[in-house]
């Protein structure tokens, strides 16, 4: 009961550190418990204390994971029961492969293993095809920008290692003195694990009130529309959803406006617009009328397209069987889920979303997946299809030279996949989303939390328009600088600064995640050359 009771306020205290919510100092705490009880179990002679463990880690993880993410469930209650339980299994892998570490090693190499295999299992959440890193640990400061400016050198990699090192010096220090009552050594270790909080949280202080942006000002106006999902968006067509756009603009538009922001798939009527025919559509007709009233107006949308094969050979991974012609001839579409920009120069410019929401827009593994589980996605409104991507990160330049990221929804959870966009030649970030999925939870306000760290990370200000809210400017620090709340419509007016300089964190990506790997990889390899202790009572003083 005592170890139930341990792994249980694990999973409460994670929860209780995260966005928005949450003070993020809880993190540093709360894998104390469940490691007390792990510790705990292998000292015993328990049977199956392998299982044992594994059964209190996955408690631990599945209340961390149903109390952050239970917000899914307004869209999907399969959606949400699959990423909460399979999210917890995986974290509790991670604490299976430590038991083995465990078993063959001291505790404090074990300690070395666990965060590296931690961040091992981040970074893959990050790049397979079931990408969930809504709940990697350097995320849990997203609301504390000032206690994480290094993340300009880190990436959210240096809040995950930040995290273990103090779960792991507390954790050994106040375990050592519960067996050995030395209050000399508990002293000393929690000198230690102060200094490890407050050292990188005066440094971050110092960056960021000597940081200084760059004058290059752009003028953006943001538009929320505030259009339900789930009744009126798909089934709406593009005319009146532009007349609305437009009549939203008009208050705070200029004729010094810069760019105009709409959000994701705003432009979604039925399976959205032909890609082939979008230069001579209504669309972009409509847009181009209303762009030309502004000499320097840059226009960026969200939309829909889509593209029609008939011959086999033209088709993708990603393309989806429609069924068959008046002829019996298969028709194939791909799907996109796109941002276009056009402003008075005769060419538009389109970006397709490259990473994609599991279900609902990929189909993960389908060699593998689909014998077994059929063509199974969770509908959301619109066309429920696997949605086409683009290889690369592409950029919008505007009509004064200024470039712009587009970065649509779900991407901008990604920090390593939005300084493509840098690399490209972003000057600023133009983050468009719909969160109105969820309804008015933690859920849009976490994800506008995280923009936070893209702005760290990459030192590029960021313009968030957001179907229904929250929009928002978040300046070059992380700091929020004007809103416009959830189920608000209306638009928004700000200035913001572009930016040219590169950050380390841009340049050598999550360097961090890739060295913690190699660290997991050769304790694991070593492993198999060491026996499993028989006894654990040297608390891993040897």
């Amino acid at each position: 009961m005592k170890n139930l009771l341990l792994a249980f306020l694990s999973g409460i205290v994670l929860a209780l550190g995260w966005p928005t919510y949450g003070l993020p100092v809880l993190l540093f705490f709360g894998f104390i418990p469940l490691l007390w009880a792990t510790e705990e179990i292998l000292n015993s002679e328990v049977s199956k204390s392998t299982l044992k463990i594994f059964g209190l880690a996955y408690l631990a993880f599945f209340i961390f994971n149903i109390i952050t993410t239970w917000w899914l469930y307004n869209s999907t209650a399969f959606g949400m029961w699959f990423a909460v339980l399979a999210n917890a299994l995986l974290m509790s892998f991670v604490w299976l492969f430590y038991i083995r570490i465990r078993r063959r090693f001291s505790l404090s190499l074990s300690l070395v293993f666990l965060p590296a295999m931690w961040m091992l299992y981040e970074f893959m959440h990050l790049n397979w095809e079931f990408a969930w890193p809504w709940l990697n640990l350097g995320n849990g400061f997203a609301t504390y920008p000032r206690w994480i400016q290094w993340y300009e050198y880190t990436g959210t990699f240096g809040g995950t290692l930040w995290v273990w090192t103090l779960n792991g010096i507390l954790f050994t220090a106040l375990f050592r003195f519960a067996k050995t009552k030395n209050r000399k050594k508990l002293f000393n270790q929690i000198i230690i694990a102060v200094l490890v909080t407050f050292i990188p949280i005066g440094i971050s202080q110092a960056l960021f009130y000597t940081y200084v942006e760059d004058e290059n000002p752009v003028e953006v106006v943001l538009l929320q529309p505030n259009i339900d999902p789930y009744t009126e968006k798909y089934n709406t067509t593009n005319e009146r959803i532009a007349n609305l756009l437009f009549s939203l603009s008009d208050s705070t538009i200029t004729q010094n406006t810069d760019f105009l922001i709409a959000p994701e798939t705003v432009l979604a009527e039925g399976a959205g617009v032909n890609l082939r025919d979008f230069e001579y559509s209504p669309e972009r007709s409509r847009a181009a009328e209303y762009v030309s009233q502004y000499p320097n107006l840059n226009y960026l949308a969200g939309i829909q397209f889509f593209r029609l094969y008939e011959s086999e050979k033209d088709i993708l991974p990603t393309t989806n069987f429609m069924g068959y012609n008046r002829i019996g001839n298969p028709i194939y579409a791909d799907f996109f889920n796109s941002a276009f920009m056009l402003n008075r120069s005769d060419s538009t410019q389109i970006y397709h979303k490259s990473k994609l929401v599991v279900g609902v827009e990929n189909f993960p593994y389908p060699n593998i997946l689909k014998p077994i589980l059929g063509d199974m996605m969770i509908d959301l409104g619109g066309t429920v299809s696997m949605k086409t991507t683009q290889k690369n990160r592409g950029i919008f330049k505007g009509i004064d030279g200024v470039s712009v990221g587009p970065v649509i929804c779900y991407e901008s959870v990604f920090g390593e996949f939005v300084t493509g966009y840098v690399e490209e030649g972003a000057q600023f970030l133009a983050i468009i989303t719909n969160d109105a999925w969820w309804g008015d939870t933690q859920g849009h306000k976490q994800h506008l939390s995280y923009a936070r760290l893209r702005a760290i990370e990459t030192r590029r200000s960021i313009a968030r328009s957001a179907n229904t809210g929250i929009s928002a400017f978040i300046d070059q620090k992380g700091i929020i600088t004007n809103t416009l709340g959830y189920e608000l419509q209306g638009s928004l007016k700000g200035t913001i600064n572009t930016n040219d300089k590169i950050t380390f964190y841009v340049r050598y990506g999550d360097y961090l995640a890739r060295l913690a790997g190699l660290v997991a990889l050769i304790i694991f390899v070593w492993s198999f050359f060491r026996k499993s202790k028989t006894s654990f009572t040297d608390h891993g003083s040897k």
